[in-house]
């Protein structure tokens, strides 16, 4: 496992400890979570533009609202 060293405005830190606590977490599986989701939304991202590059509108609006479904789910 790596471990990662970022930067953040004394403000943020506090906010983002306030969202973890709030959710019984650590800071640093809060930070894995949503890394988790920021990933997923890069594939989803990717898949469509490699479905999109044949032109299949179709297609492409059916995963545009396939991923709608999704992330109206899972909000955080």
């Amino acid at each position: 496992m790596a471990t990662l060293t970022i930067r953040l405005p004394d403000e943020k830190h506090s906010r983002l400890k306030a969202l973890a606590q709030s959710r019984g977490i650590i800071v640093n599986k809060l930070m894995e979570e949503l890394s988790a989701l920021a990933l997923a939304e890069f594939d989803d991202q990717t898949r469509f533009q490699a479905l999109a590059m044949p032109g299949d509108v179709a297609r492409g609006f059916e995963i545009l609202d396939r991923l709608d479904a999704f992330k109206a789910t899972t909000l955080l």
